[in-house]
């Protein structure tokens, strides 16, 4: 028979790490509030809106890029041409 140290382990970790994140969570709730109190979901909707904004800044990029080196290309082109 194998001793049941391993299993009162896994549990007793488990109780403190339950104790633990309802500490965190009552804290929480006392300094902001329970109607300020974030969601996974109003995590997971902030960071698509990070996402989207960090795209877009990408993409902006991108087009600024683009248009530096058309402008660049396009100034070549003319100073051959003469």
């Amino acid at each position: 028979m194998e001793p049941a140290l391993p299993a009162g382990f896994v549990n007793a970790s488990r109780a403190f790490v339950a104790a633990a994140a309802d500490l965190v969570t009552g804290v929480q709730r006392r300094f902001v509030g329970p109607a300020n109190m974030r969601s996974a979901r109003d995590n997971a909707w902030a960071a698509t809106l990070e996402d989207r904004a960090r795209n877009e800044a990408r993409a902006e990029l991108t087009r600024e890029v683009a248009a530096l080196v058309a402008r660049r290309s396009s100034r070549r082109r003319l100073a051959k041409t003469r």
